[in-house]
Formats: structure tokens, C-alpha cells, sequence
């Protein structure tokens, strides 16, 4: 199961396709788009780390339209290669684990007497870090064995959509309990995403289900 359907998925791409054709137009090149990406998330982080939460919260989103682009004109440009894909990978990685540092640095920073749970806040903003680095790298090995393994509850774009949309909508909340209990779902779901993605390849590898059709 995933929370962002195929409906919503073909929704979004049919609005974004006008930004691809003007960058093919452009000449921009696939790799370019995934470093700027890449950047936005980076200085995401360091929004929320300063305090900043609702800016940190509208470059996350706007990462996130960008994280799209590069893949969709590099197939629309034919310049789909090895690298580009390995690029785009590890730069995924910065990003996945980013965002939840610049979250952490925001609950260590902030104020004594300001935030709520500052110690078990920063603690859950570790597990986040970790869990949604094993989500994208169970992924990645899974592919190394040629399955398909995009199951589970939540991938970088429903954590993008999580954590951004409120972020930008309502800061971190009084005493950050907001923010708090964003990073608590997340980790616990990306937890079990994790979960989710080690059953459905043992039951692939040992024949015990079929796989997955392709994108789905």
C-alpha cells in the first residue's frame, strides 16, 4: 500500500509536464536539475535547523518537484545513463537524510523551556534519519537483484508531502509538539516500510509470492 495513488501520481505528472518540455527545450541537462535539487534540500535543512520551519518546509516541497524533473528529461532527452542513475542515487541519500538532521539541529538548538520532549524529539529525528536511509537503500539493492521493490507505506514523496505541506501551513506548532509528532509518524512509518520491504523481498526471492508489476 502507499498513500500517494497512481491517480494522484499521473495528476501531478501531467502538471509538472510543461516544466519539462521547457527544460528539455532549454538544453538543461539531467544531471544539473538533480544538483540543484540536491542543494535545495541542503539548505532545507539548514532552514530548519535555524528556525525557520516554514521556509525549511516550502524549499523541502520545492526539492521535491525538482527531485521529479531530472528523471523525466533525461527520458525525454534520451540522456538516460549509468551515472546519471548512480547520481541521482547517492544525491537521494543526502537528501533523505538532510532534512531530518536540519530537524534535529532545530530541536537541539532551540531555547530551554521551548520545545516539548527536546531529548526524545531529537532521538526520534535519529530513527527518522535512519529508517528513511534504509527505505531508499533496501530499494536500491532490491533493483541490484532485478526486483522492482517500490512497496511499502511511505517513499521520499510522501515524506516530502508530511513533512513540507504542515511545515509551511503551521511552523513547528506551540513548543514544536507539531513537528514533533510529524518526525514521530515518519520514523515509525518509514520503520515499517522498511519492514514492509525485507517481507516482500524474502517472499519474492523464495518464491512464496509473485513479483510486483513494474512501477507499481
Amino acid at each position: 500500500m502507499k498513500l500517494i495513488t497512481k491517480p494522484v501520481e499521473g495528476a501531478f505528472y501531467a502538471v509538472t509536464r510543461p516544466m519539462v518540455a521547457a527544460l528539455v527545450g532549454a538544453g538543461v541537462r539531467p544531471n544539473v536539475i538533480t544538483t540543484v535539487g540536491t542543494l535545495l534540500v541542503v539548505v532545507s535543512a539548514a532552514a530548519y535547523g535555524a528556525g525557520s520551519v516554514r521556509l525549511g518546509g516550502l524549499l523541502y516541497l520545492i526539492s521535491g518537484i525538482v527531485d521529479t524533473l531530472d528523471g523525466a528529461v533525461a527520458r525525454a532527452n534520451r540522456q538516460v545513463t549509468k551515472f546519471g542513475a548512480f547520481y541521482d542515487s547517492t544525491l537521494d541519500r543526502v537528501g533523505d537524510g538532510a532534512t531530518f538532521i536540519g530537524v534535529a539541529v532545530f530541536f537541539l538548538l532551540a531555547p530551554p523551556g521551548s520545545v516539548a520532549h527536546r531529548e526524545l524529539a531529537i532521538v526520534i529525528s535519529m530513527v527518522a534519519i535512519l529508517a528513511s536511509l534504509l527505505v531508499s537503500s533496501a530499494r536500491a539493492r532490491a533493483e541490484g537483484l532485478g526486483l522492482d521493490c517500490r512497496v511499502g507505506l511511505v517513499q521520499r514523496a510522501e515524506r516530502i508531502l508530511l513533512l513540507g505541506i504542515p511545515s509551511v501551513l503551521f511552523g513547528a506548532g506551540p513548543e514544536g509538539r507539531l513537528l514533533f509528532w510529524i518526525v514521530l509518524l515518519l520514523a515509525f512509518a518509514s520503520v515499517i516500510t522498511v519492514l514492509q520491504r525485507f517481507v516482500y523481498v524474502y517472499q519474492v526471492t523464495e518464491g512464496r509470492r509473485p513479483e510486483a508489476p513494474k512501477g507499481s
